[in-house]
């Protein structure tokens, strides 16, 4: 694929600057989720019993340039710790002194990069200073590869490079869903607007057998076929940008998916009194909230047909119960599909990652992305640069 990876390189001995993702939530300077955390351990253990000196950088927040005692990454070093199942040590200053100090075993953490005004403009002066830390450089944050910055992508160009384990994963699962997919491939794509996923729209409909479109998406293209939705989340003025995406995928050969069927309701709350009825049927007073039964066993008869599915955004209201039942039921389908190795399927984005897991689907999906805005930019076709600077190394 044109990137190297751990396994490419001598780490005997070797400082390895490792570009990490550990941009965690917390709660009174306590981590609440670790899972970016856990994800980079295969990589920092194997550098490890290479030999390597895993140097870990990372940015956490968005302190745009300065020093913001409350953004500093030493408050991870415990959840670091616990996770590695040992010692961290930490450099707030002094980095040359601290990485002369290193031995083998051991694992540095660096301040957060974004502290310094040269990593978001990508500064190849900060870049070398970086580089002037390690021997090798390892990107194990595809999470933060569409960002230019001097941690993702200069430093990439300064020093021999690979991609670190999660690293490695992730653009795999993604060259086997969008690259070279065994097929039937099926998109779903889902959430509220048509304007912030126009782009991936563009680019999948070309790519792609099924495009399946759920949540107010669905809505924005309901109402350009002339169907009156209510009082639905819909983009009433992308209902001509909808027309095109239907046109795009009428001459590339993609079938366009929407529901049938839907449940609607009159108040936006869990347990709300709803009803189902026609995708062309919903009263004036109603709001679409989602997908029927018919639209969900139309789904699964999609599903059940695919080789490869990519899946991004719910199919409806899935905050909120019952308006989740689709999602779940369809989320179901897909995870059984694949745990008897029918189809490969990815999947990624906030919601999308919820939706997984509340339905108890998460677990048999091929790969789940934790990437979100470059999961997406990746599915929309664009080129990413902590990648684009990897292939060149």
């Amino acid at each position: 694929m044109g990137w190297k990876t751990l396994d490419d390189m001598d780490l005997a001995g070797k400082r390895v600057l490792t570009r990490v993702d550990i941009n965690v939530p917390m709660e009174d300077g306590r981590v609440t989720d670790t899972t970016r955390i856990d994800r980079i351990v295969p990589t920092v253990k194997d550098i490890l019993a290479k030999g390597g000196i895993p140097i870990l950088l990372a940015h956490f927040s968005r302190p745009k340039g300065q020093v913001v005692p409350e953004m500093s990454l030493r408050q991870l070093l415990p959840a670091l710790e616990t996770a590695f199942d040992q010692p961290v040590k930490f450099a707030d200053g002094n980095y040359g002194a601290a990485v002369q100090a290193l031995r083998p075993g051991d694992i540095l953490l660096i301040e957060n990069v974004r502290f310094a005004p040269g990593e978001e403009k990508n500064d190849p002066g900060f870049a070398g200073r970086l580089a002037s830390l390690g021997d090798i450089y390892c990107n194990d944050a595809f999470s933060a590869a569409h960002r230019a910055h001097a941690s993702t992508e200069a430093l990439a160009h300064l020093l021999p490079a690979c991609a670190g384990r999660l690293m490695q994963a992730e653009l795999s699962a993604l060259e086997a869903a969008l690259g070279n997919p065994e097929r039937p491939v099926v998109a779903v794509v889902g959430g509220a607007k048509v304007s912030t996923k126009l782009d991936l729209l563009g680019n999948l409909v070309s790519k792609v057998d099924h495009l399946i479109i759920g949540g107010g998406m669905a809505n924005t293209f309901l109402a350009a076929q002339g169907v009156d939705v209510g009082k639905s989340l819909a983009e009433h003025d992308m209902t001509d940008t909808a027309r095109d995406i239907m046109q795009k995928a009428g001459d590339a050969g993609c079938q366009i998916v929407l529901p049938t069927d839907v449940v609607v309701a009159r108040e936006f709350k869990a347990g709300a009194e709803n009803e189902t009825v026609a995708a062309d049927a919903c009263p004036p007073d109603a709001m679409i909230l989602d997908a029927g039964p018919q639209s969900v066993q139309a789904i699964g008869a999609v599903l059940k047909t695919a080789k490869t599915l990519i899946w991004n955004g719910p199919l409806g209201a899935f905050e909120i119960a019952p308006f989740d039942t689709a999602t779940k039921a369809a989320a179901r389908i897909a995870a059984d599909q694949t745990k008897a190795g029918k189809l490969t399927s990815v999947a990624g984005g906030g919601d999308t990652v919820a939706a997984l897991n509340q339905a108890g689907a998460a677990d048999n999906f091929t790969y789940i992305s934790t990437a979100g805005g470059a999961f997406l930019e990746w599915m929309e076709g664009k080129t990413l640069p902590g990648v684009a600077a990897l292939m060149t190394n």
